[in-house]
């Protein structure tokens, strides 16, 4: 045992910590953050900031950093509205407590508070702001906001030991004070619905305001429909094209404007032709996404209505959403990247020394990584110095034969299936490709149900739930003939297949089936597409957000009606077969106190354990559980046995209540991510068939025999990549269906720790601090 004294240096204990970790406890990570906990001095703030009022999903990151700070034995401290707290002092700076963050992860906004604060740019105000965090020894700050929140900070960082010099002239602190408190670690994470913040690929709060957005246009698009107008939407983005963009991949707009891309001259006439034609062949509506900042060529603000009505004589009308975007619940994906950002931060800032540059926390992929804080503030104010020296080119680099071509749906629906078939079908047609739809997945391809799509025929497909061509569990390997047989009579070049891990093995038998059937030497693709994200090669799957976002709603309005009871205790039962992902990240997005699943084993003493977790929960003010079940965690261990088990032991303590979700998980429209994360994948997918095509393409026939031209398309971290699917046979478990490692188990302990278990929290993949990547231009061919 080694007990850490007060006095011995914070350095020197993460340096025996690191040593314990290492050579004693290889597989306990959270040792080397809690061996003496209680003796650190360590200190953690977190405080919200922002130049602009801008609070969207904030409060998952400050219960993140509150809890995981308690955890590893920091004091943390709020401090309420922003710097304007920070240089007052007095009751804005408080302690804060395991409890005081609980049941505000579906709180939107952030109950701290943020304003602005004119003094804190003063030098004299941030003499103030030093002054109230000596007399509370406190050295570290979490910071969240923007750019310009970010700037400050690391300019009180740097400014710092000339500031407690002053302080030490003007007596308002003696010398062991100064020396005692003679470093400021600062780490920054981003909150803005703009996601403007170059360096991340997705800022905390973007995710929601895309849902609201979607949540406007889809109910939007039902009167368009019915009334055949046009609608203009402007959505907030002043100097960043981001919602816009994003939203109108989402929802299929016809036409989008933003700031970063100014149109041509004579995009009017284009515009009003697009449309023109978008009637013609059928459709009943056009709609029309236009950035609040989007201008022309000469910097003169657009607005299309009026020009709509004046060439077209459509019926339009133009909605502005305005600050409706900020407001709501926060998704599931803002809550657990919030989570896993103030979770980084917590450890950024133990592991920070006077040698380490501020860092952001940030996204790559799927995967948080540590940058230099200002030099993504420099290539963000970088990017808006391009666009006020219209150099439009550049701020765009700052943000970087006919063959045909069959697409078809196979295992369960997923949402946002339909988004990617509606991406391949159009983005095939515009690389010269002849599309064509397979209905009711590999049944129907055997069967002949083959039929060429053209571009109309896709057209409002980007919302719509489930799977409108049709989708079935049947596996090709007893109908490899009449398959085979379809190909040839189609003449079908190359296969796209979209869906869950059925889709994997169905690829994977048509590849293996190459060596009898030289039919299938064509290029063969397989998007990830399923709520259970079970799928071997790809850390996310199309369909699995969607989910997320309904398990999560169902569990917000569980809590809340325990508001009023009090002492209730919910078991609730995911899908996903024998995969957790679901219930394990449901469980962080939803704040459950517990979550089963087969991944991690359990027994009758974790449930005695849990019980116990539960009635002491019950003595503090937090008077309501919530546990969560994946249907196949364990056979005998079902549903109804921990529902009866709880209320046997919690007798007198708590009462419980129990509820199987079931397929509501897999309805609904897809969420604003799903529809994106469908769209790129699936395009990426076609622009990878048209290269293969090319390569394999000779003396008028296509033959395609090698590894590589039958891929799974996954994101892993950080990339998206192309991997044969015959090298993910030896990562998967085909007889529970899951892949053998699975990324996603590291964020369980996490929910544990967040729940107040006494666990441990591998840190051996935490971020590192690095280099910001500057995107190069290409030389033109």
């Amino acid at each position: 045992l080694i007990h850490i004294e007060k006095s011995v240096p914070f350095s020197m204990c993460r340096l025996i910590s690191f040593i314990l970790y290492r050579y004693r406890y290889p597989s306990m990570t959270a040792c080397a953050y809690s061996f003496g906990a209680t003796k650190m001095p360590v200190f953690l703030i977190i405080m919200i900031s922002f130049q602009t009022v801008n609070g969207k999903c904030m409060n998952a990151a400050v219960r993140a950093v509150v809890r995981m700070g308690i955890y590893v034995g920091a004091k943390v401290y709020f401090i309420h509205e922003g710097y304007q707290g920070m240089v007052d002092g007095g009751d804005n700076i408080e302690e804060a407590s395991w409890e005081s963050v609980s049941s505000m992860l579906q709180v939107g906004g952030t109950v701290i508070g943020s304003a602005r604060c004119k003094e804190f740019r003063s030098h004299e105000g941030r003499l103030k702001a030093a002054h109230q965090l000596i007399l509370r020894g406190i050295t570290n700050l979490c910071v969240i906001g923007g750019d310009g929140s970010l700037t400050g900070a690391n300019l009180f960082r740097e400014e710092w030991s000339g500031l407690l010099e002053e302080l030490v002239q003007q007596g308002l602190i003696d010398e062991e004070a100064a020396q005692n408190n003679s470093e400021l670690h600062i780490v920054g994470m981003v909150g803005s619905i703009d996601n403007d913040f170059c360096g991340t690929d997705m800022t905390i709060g973007t995710d929601s305001a895309l849902h609201r957005i979607i949540e406007v246009v889809d109910a939007i698009m039902t009167t368009a429909q019915s009334h055949q107008r046009t609608f203009v939407l402007e959505v907030m983005g002043r100097h960043c094209g981001y919602l816009a963009l994003v939203s109108a991949l989402a929802c299929g707009a016809d036409w989008v404007l933003i700031p970063e891309m100014p149109p041509e001259d004579g995009w009017e006439e284009h515009m009003c032709q697009k449309l023109s034609e978008s009637r013609s062949r059928g459709s009943r509506l056009n709609i029309i996404i236009v950035a609040e900042g989007a201008t022309d060529r000469q910097g003169k603000a657009i607005t299309v209505d009026n020009l709509v009505v004046s060439c077209l004589g459509f019926d339009t009308r133009v909605t502005i959403l305005g600050h409706v975007q900020r407001g709501g619940t926060p998704s599931a994906f803002d809550r657990i990247l919030a989570s896993r950002m103030g979770v980084e931060a917590v450890l950024a800032l133990l592991e920070a020394s006077d040698s380490t540059p501020a860092c952001v926390v940030s996204l790559c992929g799927n995967q948080a990584v540590r940058l230099p804080l200002m030099e993504c503030v420099q290539m963000t104010q970088d990017v808006q110095k391009s666009m006020d020296e219209k150099n439009f080119e550049e701020a765009v680099r700052l943000r970087g034969s006919s063959f045909k071509v069959a697409v078809l749906n196979v295992g369960a629906p997923a949402a946002g299936m339909n988004a990617a078939v509606r991406s391949a079908v159009r983005v095939g047609i515009k690389e010269g490709h002849k599309m064509f739809a397979v209905n009711d997945g590999i049944e129907g391809f055997y069967k002949g149900q083959i039929k060429e799509i053209k571009w109309g025929d896709v057209a409002g497909w980007t919302g719509q739930g489930g799977s409108i061509l049709g989708t079935k569990r049947t596996l090709p390997a007893k109908h490899l003939d009449k398959i085979a047989e379809q190909i040839r009579i189609h003449n079908i070049n190359a296969l796209l297949v979209i869906g869950g891990f059925e889709a994997f093995e169905c690829l994977l038998q048509l590849y293996e089936a190459r060596t009898s059937h030289e039919d299938f030497c064509i290029p063969m693709c397989v998007l990830p597409a399923t709520i259970s994200n079970n799928v071997p090669g790809t850390d996310l799957s199309i369909g699995a957000d969607t989910s997320l976002n309904a398990i999560v709603e169902t569990c917000d309005r569980i809590k809340q009606s325990a508001s009023g009871t009090k002492r209730r205790v919910f078991i609730i039962e995911t899908m996903g077969g024998y995969c957790g992902y679901l219930a394990s990240v449901g469980g962080l997005a939803a704040g459950a106190d517990t979550v089963y699943i087969y991944e991690e084993p359990f027994g009758i003493r974790d449930l005695q354990s849990n019980v116990e977790h539960l009635t002491e929960k019950m003595k503090t003010g937090i008077q309501r559980g919530l546990v969560l079940r994946n249907e196949n965690s364990n056979e005998n261990f079902t549903t109804d046995f921990i529902y009866q088990l709880y209320s046997e032991e919690g007798k007198g303590v708590f009462d419980c209540r129990k509820n199987v979700l079931g397929h509501m998980q897999q309805g609904g429209a897809p969420s604003p991510f799903d529809r994106n994360f469908g769209t790129k994948i699936a395009a990426k997918a076609i622009q990878w068939i048209s290269r293969k095509l090319k390569e394999s393409y000779k003396d008028g026939k296509v033959f395609a025999n090698t590894e590589d031209t039958a891929c799974l398309l996954g994101m892993r971290r950080r990339t998206m990549a192309f991997q044969p699917v015959v090298q993910l046979k030896d990562e998967t478990d085909f007889a529970h269906r899951i892949p053998k490692e699975q990324w996603w188990l590291k964020l369980h302990p996490l929910m544990k720790i967040l729940a107040k278990y006494k666990t441990s929290y591998d840190v051996s993949d935490s971020g590192q601090l690095e280099p910001v990547t500057r995107v190069r231009p290409k030389k033109a061919d």
